[in-house]
């Protein structure tokens, strides 16, 4: 299993990077973050669509495209760990998340997505939808392979 997470903005050391880290520890698949910025003032119109275009060359090609958005899909940790391993038979095995900033992603890129992913009703930081993800990527593997931390 081959997992990229692309995502907007970069993390800074302290606390969250520090959960990243843990959890990709964990997990047996490879796990790769790609985070992607773009430094050039851009209008709002403008920012959502670029950034598009930059996560687009940060998501390896033939994976399964995943993209995390409040208007997606929400899953109990079960289901999703199910979804992981369909995802996972469709695609050789490449699967990739995107998560947009701190304005969500571009209307086209979520609709061009294999799979919309929604973490709830609740706004949530973006830096911290990433250790939201990461964490059920590893519980998903957990359930998978009958491991005891989902219980």
């Amino acid at each position: 299993m081959d997992i990229t997470v692309a995502a907007v903005g970069r993390m800074k050391s302290g606390p969250i990077k520090a959960l990243w880290d843990d959890y990709a520890k964990r997990i047996t698949w490879t796990v790769s973050l790609r985070e992607i910025e773009e430094k050039r003032p851009l209008p709002p119109a403008e920012l959502k669509p670029r950034e598009a275009e930059l996560l687009i060359k940060a998501i390896p090609p033939s994976s399964f495209l995943v993209a995390l958005d409040a208007s997606g899909r929400a899953l109990d940790s079960p289901a999703f760990a199910r979804r992981m391993g369909q995802w996972m038979e469709q695609s050789g095995g490449r699967v990739a998340f995107a998560i947009g900033g701190a304005d969500g992603l571009a209307g086209s890129f979520v609709q061009n997505a294999s799979f919309v992913l929604g973490l709830g009703a609740m706004t949530w930081p973006h830096m911290l939808a990433r250790i939201m993800l990461i964490e059920q990527i590893y519980r998903a593997q957990c359930i998978l392979t009958n491991h005891p931390y989902h219980r």
